[in-house]
């Protein structure tokens, strides 16, 4: 599960960092600090991960590509 590609940038419009799992439609987190936002962001993908397979939809195998940080 912690091997999906997770993008951490900051957000001025939102002031706080984003972070996005591109691989996980509609999976992000935000928080005040990266480290924040990047415990976030695995604990939105864990719960996207379950409730697609709880509903049966398909779960995309992890690329296991770096953390990006822009």
């Amino acid at each position: 599960m912690n091997r999906y590609e997770i993008i951490l940038f900051w957000s001025a419009t939102d002031q706080a960092y984003v972070a996005e799992v591109p691989e996980l439609p509609g999976c992000m987190a935000h928080g005040a600090t990266q480290e924040t936002a990047l415990a976030s962001a695995k604990r939105a993908i864990k719960l996207w991960v379950e409730t697609a397979r709880e509903f049966g939809d398909p779960v995309p195998e992890p690329k296991g590509r770096r953390l990006v940080f822009a």
